[in-house]
This record gives C-alpha cells, sequence and structure tokens, in this order.
C-alpha cells in the first residue's frame, strides 16, 4: 500500500465534500437544484463541462488502451474531443434557445408529445447507467490498486461520496465541484507527465529498444504477475514461466494446490493459453512478455495502425461515427448547457471546453507509451487500466516514485467523482421532472435509488476496458439523441412518430449489440467486430427510420414548429428566448404537476430577457 497515495485521495474526498457544502449555500429552490438558476459564467461552465467529461476512461482508460492497442487507440481522445466540434457547430445554442432543461423536456417543446418525452426519460435513464458503470469500475480498480481494500469497498465508498455532493446542493453544488476538479486532474496528469518523460530521456537503456521493432516488449527485470481473471495469453516467443501459485497455464490443470514456497517451472510455446484466475506466474528477467489475446503482440504491429484483420477498419469508422456523435446525446453533457443564461453563452462555453480538452489528452497518451517500457505486467494480467497509477512507482523508486503516484491517484479519484456526480444529478433530474414531481426531498429520495443499480452492475462487471465500456455509452447516445437533436433543430418536418421510431430502432440496435456481444464474447472476427462498435450501422439506421417514418405521418407535424424552431435560430440580442418553467414542470403544488404530466407547459421569460 502505498500511504502517499491513500493522503492524496483522502486529500481529494475532503476537497470535494468542502466544496459540495460550500457551493450548496443558499441552494433551495428547484432551479437551485436542478439549473443552478440557469446563471453561470462561461469560464466556469465550461470548466465544470470539462471536469464532469474528463472521466475515468479519459484519465485510466485512454492511457490503458494505448498500452495495450497502441496508435489505434488515440481515436478515443481524438473522437471526445471532436464531438464538441459538431456540439458547437449543430446543436449547443439551438438547443438552449429552446427553453428546455432535460432531452425529454427538449423533446415535448419541440414535437408536443407526452410518450416521446417518456421514451427519451427511460433513455436518459439508461445511457446515464452505461456510462456511470464504468465511473464506478474505476473506483474500485484505483482504491485496490492504491490501499488494498477490496474492490467492492471502493466502489460503496465513491458512491457514498458522489451522493453528498449530489443530495446536498444539486446543481449548484455539482457545478463548483466539477470546475475545480477540472484543474486537479490536468494539474494531475501533466506534472507527472513532465516528470517521467525526463527520467525516461535520461535512462540510456530505454533507447536500446525501439519501438518500431517487429519484436514483444520484455521484462527488464524478474517480475511476479498475478492474474485476478481469466485471461487468454498469446505468446509470440517461447518462454520459461515459473508458477507460484494457482492452476497456472492450461497445461496444468491437474497441479492445483501447489505451495506457496514450490515452483513448477513450464516452457510456453508460441500460440494462446488459458490462465486462471488465481495463478501467480514469475518470469525471468529479459523474457518476452505474453500479452492478452486482443492486445498488440509485438512493438511494430503497436505502433502501426490497422496492421491486421481488414474488419478492424470498420471498428475504426464505427468508433469515429460513436465519440464523434454520441458526444451530441450525452444527457449528463448537455445538460450543463441549460445552465447558460442565453443561446451565445452554450456556443462560447462550448469553444472554451474544445481548447481545456485539447490540452488535456496530450498528456495520457505519453502515459500509455512510457507504460509499455516500464509496466510490461499488465499486458499479462490484462488490467491495463492500471497503467497511470502504476508507473510512477515503477520509473522513479522510493518516496518521489509515491508522491508522484499519489498525484495520479488524487486525479484519478477526482476523475470519476466528478463525472458520477453529473451523471447521478443528470439522471435524477429526469427522473424527479417526470415521475415523482414536488417537494425536493423527493429529489434527494431519487438520486439515492438512481445509484443503486449501476453499483451492483459494476460490483459484477469485471474485466472490460473501462474505455470500451464508456463507448457502449456514446454508441447509445449517438444512436438515440443524435439524431433526435439534428433533425429536431434543423428539420421543421420531423414529427413525434418519426422521433420515436428512431429512438426506439437506434436504441434497440445498441442493445441487441451489446447483448449478443456479452454472450458470444471475442474472437468472432467481423461479429465480434460489429458487436463491440455498432454504430457504423446503428446511427443511419435510426436516422433512416427517423425520416421515413416522419414523412409518412407528415400530417402530424405540430402546429406551433414554426414557432418553437425561430426561437431555437434566432439571435439572443432579439429578445425571444424563453425558458420553460421548472416551478410548473417539477410540480411545486398538484395542479401544476398534473399539467407537467398531461404536456403542458408555461413559457416564461428568462432573466436576461428581463
Amino acid at each position: 500500500m502505498n500511504p502517499w497515495a491513500l493522503g492524496g485521495v483522502a486529500l481529494t474526498a475532503v476537497m470535494t465534500f468542502t466544496l459540495a457544502v460550500w457551493g450548496s449555500r443558499g441552494a433551495h429552490t428547484t432551479s437551485d437544484f436542478l439549473l443552478a438558476r440557469r446563471m453561470v459564467g462561461v469560464e466556469r461552465n465550461a470548466a465544470a463541462i470539462a471536469g464532469e467529461y474528463l472521466s475515468a476512461a479519459s484519465f485510466l482508460g485512454v492511457a490503458g488502451l494505448m498500452l495495450k492497442d497502441g496508435i489505434e487507440a488515440l481515436w478515443y481522445p481524438i473522437g471526445y474531443t471532436a464531438g464538441y466540434l459538431a456540439l458547437i457547430l449543430f446543436v449547443a445554442a439551438p438547443l438552449r434557445r429552446s427553453g428546455a432543461y432535460t432531452l425529454p423536456d427538449f423533446a415535448q417543446v419541440r414535437l408536443d408529445s407526452a410518450r416521446l418525452r417518456a421514451v427519451s426519460t427511460v433513455l436518459v435513464v439508461l445511457i446515464g447507467w452505461l456510462y456511470l458503470v464504468p465511473q464506478l469500475q474505476a473506483a474500485g480498480v484505483t482504491l485496490s490498486t492504491i490501499t488494498g481494500i477490496p474492490y467492492s469497498t471502493g466502489i460503496l465508498l465513491v458512491a457514498l461520496v458522489v451522493l453528498t455532493g449530489v443530495l446536498s446542493g444539486g446543481m449548484r453544488a455539482v457545478t463548483l465541484v466539477q470546475a475545480v476538479q477540472y484543474g486537479v486532474k490536468l494539474f494531475a496528469i501533466s506534472v507527472p507527465v513532465f516528470v517521467l518523460f525526463f527520467v525516461f530521456l535520461g535512462d540510456d537503456d530505454r533507447h536500446r529498444r525501439s519501438l518500431d521493432e517487429p519484436l514483444p516488449p520484455v521484462f527488464e527485470r524478474a517480475t511476479t504477475v498475478r492474474i485476478e481473471t481469466d485471461v487468454r495469453l498469446r505468446v509470440t516467443e517461447p518462454v520459461w514461466v515459473d508458477v507460484l501459485a494457482g492452476p497456472g497455464p492450461e497445461e496444468l490443470h491437474d497441479t492445483v494446490g501447489r505451495g506457496e514456497d514450490s515452483r513448477e517451472s513450464v516452457y510456453l510455446t508460441t500460440g494462446i493459453h488459458r490462465v486462471a484466475s488465481g495463478s501467480e506466474l514469475r518470469f525471468p528477467e529479459g523474457s518476452a512478455v505474453p500479452v492478452v489475446a486482443d492486445a498488440e503482440p509485438s512493438n511494430r504491429s503497436w505502433l502501426l495502425p490497422q496492421d491486421g484483420d481488414s474488419y478492424e477498419l470498420f471498428e475504426t469508422y464505427s468508433l469515429m461515427l460513436s465519440t464523434f456523435l454520441g458526444t451530441m446525446g450525452l444527457p449528463h453533457v448537455l445538460m450543463r448547457f441549460y445552465t447558460n443564461p442565453t443561446g451565445q453563452g452554450a456556443r462560447r462555453t462550448t469553444l472554451v471546453v474544445l481548447g481545456l480538452l485539447g490540452v488535456f489528452y496530450l498528456f495520457p497518451t505519453i502515459f500509455g507509451v512510457l507504460s509499455r517500457f516500464y509496466v510490461p505486467q499488465l499486458l499479462v494480467t490484462g488490467n491495463t487500466d492500471a497503467a497511470v497509477l502504476l508507473l510512477p512507482t515503477a520509473v522513479l523508486q522510493g518516496w518521489p516514485g509515491e508522491l508522484i503516484g499519489a498525484i495520479t491517484a488524487a486525479g484519478a479519484f477526482a476523475a470519476f467523482l466528478s463525472t458520477s456526480s453529473g451523471l447521478v444529478m443528470s439522471v435524477s433530474s429526469v427522473l424527479f421532472t417526470d415521475l415523482l414531481p414536488g417537494k425536493l426531498g423527493n429529489f434527494r429520495w431519487i438520486a439515492l435509488g438512481s445509484c443503486i443499480l449501476p453499483v451492483a452492475l459494476a460490483l459484477i462487471a469485471i474485466g472490460r476496458d473501462i474505455s470500451q465500456s464508456v463507448g457502449l455509452a456514446f454508441a447509445m447516445a449517438a444512436s438515440t439523441f443524435f439524431p433526435l437533436l439534428v433533425l429536431g433543430i434543423w428539420w421543421r418536418r420531423l414529427t413525434a412518430a418519426g422521433a420515436m421510431g428512431g429512438l426506439i430502432v437506434g436504441g434497440g440496435l445498441v442493445l441487441l449489440a451489446v447483448l449478443t456481444g456479452a454472450f458470444l464474447g471475442d474472437g468472432y472476427g467481423w461479429w465480434s467486430a460489429v458487436l463491440l462498435q455498432p454504430a457504423a450501422f446503428t446511427v443511419p439506421a435510426a436516422f433512416v427510420v427517423t425520416v421515413v417514418v416522419s414523412k409518412i405521418t407528415s400530417g402530424r407535424v405540430p402546429a406551433d414548429t414554426g414557432r418553437v424552431m425561430m426561437r431555437m435560430h434566432t439571435p439572443d440580442r432579439l429578445g425571444f428566448l424563453r425558458d420553460r418553467s421548472l416551478e410548473e414542470s417539477a410540480g411545486q403544488d398538484g395542479d401544476s404537476a398534473e399539467r407537467g404530466r398531461r404536456g403542458r407547459h408555461r413559457l416564461v421569460r428568462s432573466r436576461r430577457a428581463r
């Protein structure tokens, strides 16, 4: 256990709790809890969006994928950032001017359909949970790695801290916490990179092995590796390995019960070997590193993109669609734009976010490259998401490495705290306004309930890369809310039936791919590629269904479509901006609650318009 890292995590938790309490001052109304009174400035909102968006998939997952997959993993940070370019061009300002404050609310304002709002609510909750599970997984990995506590305990502790912030002051408290945590994450990822890279440049031995050689990585020193989950190892160069505990590779299935001090040397030949969980293997100094079956086995293939089967090109394009377009449909991201006073403010906020993300993503990729040299044992276990946490102590010995490790641990803790807070906030807001409107006490109970299922799923969903898990949430968002938003903002002939068809088809296809992929597993070539990255066919399918059904039901275009479209596309200075009344839709009294459920709403002038 690294006491420095434990101190960094504790400091981050205390800071989060303090900021949440401080930010909750004066948060008493529904508008305070759900939208921070729609008066968040551009810079603070941009920092909060960046802090919320830079999740565990960014802080830990990008480096882990770089370590395992090489240059192809760069599409993840590129896609995560480029999505905001599409957001600023097509969605940010019109969405804010619509006067809505959640995605289901936008669906109702634009298409006047209570059923469409209900389907949108279900999808918001589903996407939020798909995104929240990998954040909690990262919590378990991080805390178990740096403190030695059980994986499940780490998940429960993070859920407790997140709920403290959300329940104390809602959006007002969460905004302050997320804005500060962006700075924490940037510091925690950049300072270690500079230190570790300078150490690498001064290490002459590292330059003797080039990453463009057709050779596997090697163990610089004798290394003991403990396998926590069943893995399939790809061996490209035969290697002798000592089995210290557990059944070991598949050839040793009859040698269980080995004593702690006894060893059995095994010669692993070229090919695929299955190793059961609980095995403890010791590799000699200078031996080639076996890698999990889906990782790049040699340095040259690691450095070259698309150096494999043809279906990998499909995966790349599908990933691009998922990340580029999915950003526009993430409920917890879009909800932050509703807190800007104007549409122009929402667009400027998006521009600042682009800069903040571009700066951050320079650093995880360097972590991934250095990890290929210093922590190759993670390629054996498959736990590559721990690269950021383990690299500092592998490069620097003694207290300097532990200090740098404490900084990265604090940043990782801040990563899944800020994103988890935003996800719980978005899911709770939608459920509060649509299902149990009334007193703010209902909001607190809903926030508590919205954490239970993701926590349960995170406790059993072990062994999947964090970035790939988050990718499923992006694919779902791209296949559902992206068509609804783009067509709802830019195509006046969209109908509620068309939007409903697109949501059901897009979301249903992604769910079918996820469930089928979980049943089949890896190793099925094109089938696995399509199931792991389904956006290349689910997004076009959702668009086609939405357009075709809208044309078939062209007589059902809402009567007030022209007025809503004009409000979304008219510059703010002309004074057409109107905001939904939170008090009515959230149901401050029984009559208004009933009106909200029937889909009727009232428009009120924003503070800026007044």
